[in-house]
């Protein structure tokens, strides 16, 4: 076990590169599964979750090889088995996305109930109609048991809310589902599109990427690839909050900026002013953080939705830079009903926010934070008490950082090379009572 011990009051300026998107690339590593081939990937983030996908492949057969810090090499000639281990798949959500491929091609496949973040109900039933519509049967008891001995069938699909992972599943499935596959009401985030692009790298074709309407045209047999993993605007979001917050100047490098469009006007109402050069993101100095109210002086919103409105995994961040801006706003988080719970710790900090429902909260600042022994119950949260901690006087202690290392690469290293004083602490495990 480990914990950050952080400083707080030093402003984060310098250079960084964004790293690989977390979001797309574990449906893409579980994209390996649908050829024989060679898959080469690039720019894959090297987190928890997704050294967690590396090893459910791994456990079924899949040769794995490491070419560089985040480039690998995937080969599933060998697959052993279509029935995902149990205590793996409880490490990480995503491991409901080998689903798709694996009946895809094998016509069967067990599937334990996945693991990942309590950040409210995350309904597993969209992936499941959709595999349903493709020809598939499903028995769901404790685990959840798919079969189609005769292949998959292509087919017209809708979603009856824009699962990303309900998408993702939807595409892996269609694209060894010989035909034309029509899937509505889809989600269209930008690791969505990712995925599809390696589809179509790997042989299917996939039209309306971006939009919420994709048609798959599956094929019998998909070939090998070679691709790099989008940038992940999450974590560019995420320091992009860390540097407003902290009174820093940072550019961030190899940006996509058609993805941060919302993300820059939303951030844009709390005063965070950003500037795009080329392909990099820049966030001036001593910026002065002030919440645009609503005209007629009404309170300030910021709420999520799906792509391309402000995404829900920054809500968390959002709030954190709220605090430190000057004014009250109201944060809407429509997606998960747990998320909004881990404001009690900022409290515990000195923010002044009103949790008024699990949905909103009020956020009325600047608040002079000060440091304080947090513990993180997830991984957005948990990059939200370390902006909240890197902006207070004092120290502050950070607990549970696994949640944060699920999500960000080498998170304490690459803020040190920006300035923050932070240091990962081992933390000796307290026994249970006898």
């Amino acid at each position: 076990m480990e914990k950050f011990v952080i400083q707080g009051g030093v402003p984060l300026s310098g250079e960084i590169t964004a790293a690989g998107n977390k979001n797309a690339a574990l449906p893409i590593l579980a994209a390996c599964l649908l050829t024989d081939q060679d898959v080469v990937l690039h720019n894959v983030p090297r987190i928890r979750d997704t050294e967690a996908q590396i090893a459910l492949l791994a456990d079924l057969g899949v040769e794995v090889e490491r070419l560089g810090e985040n480039s690998l090499r995937f080969r599933a000639a060998d697959i052993g088995a279509t029935e995902v281990d149990e205590k793996l798949a409880a490490r990480i959500r995503a491991s409901f996305l080998l689903a798709g491929p694996l009946l895809a091609r094998f016509g069967q496949v067990t599937m334990p109930p996945p693991g990942g973040d309590t950040i409210g109900r995350r309904r597993l039933d969209p992936h499941l109609d959709a595999f349903r519509d493709l020809g598939a049967t499903v028995e769901a008891d404790r685990s959840i048991v798919l079969s189609a001995p005769n292949g998959l069938r292509a087919c017209e699909i809708f979603m009856d809310e824009p699962s990303v992972m309900g998408t993702e599943n939807a595409l892996l499935a269609a694209a060894l589902a010989p035909g034309r596959t029509v899937i509505g009401n889809a989600a269209c985030e930008p690791h969505v599109q990712d995925l599809a692009r390696l589809l179509c790298k790997m042989g299917a074709r996939v039209d309306g990427i971006g939009s919420n309407v994709m048609i798959v045209h599956g094929q019998e047999k998909l070939s090998g690839a070679e691709h790099s993993i989008g940038p992940d605007h999450i974590e560019i979001g995420s320091f992009m909050a860390l540097a407003a917050a902290t009174g820093g100047e940072l550019r961030i490098r190899d940006v996509e900026p058609s993805d941060l469009v919302m993300i820059r006007r939303q951030f844009g109402r709390l005063g965070l002013s950003s500037s795009i050069e080329g392909r990099d993101l820049l966030v001036t100095p001593d910026q002065r953080l002030a919440i645009q109210d609503d005209v007629g002086d009404a309170i300030a919103k910021i709420d999520d939705g799906p792509w391309p409105a402000f995404p829900a995994d920054l809500t968390s961040i959002a709030l954190a830079l709220a605090t430190q801006a000057d004014g009250t706003i109201l944060i809407f988080e429509k997606m998960f009903e747990n998320r909004l719970f881990f404001t009690d710790k900022l409290v515990s900090m000195g923010a002044r926010i009103t949790l008024c429902d699990p949905h909103r909260a009020i956020v009325s600042g600047p608040s002079r934070l000060h440091g304080e022994r947090l513990e993180s119950p997830d991984i957005r949260a948990g990059m939200a008490m370390l902006i909240a901690a890197l902006a207070a006087r004092g120290t502050s202690e950070i607990y549970n950082i696994v949640q944060i290392d699920r999500g960000y690469e080498r998170i304490d290293e690459r803020l040190q090379d920006l300035g923050a004083r932070i240091e990962r602490v081992a933390v000796e495990p307290v026994p249970a009572p006898v």
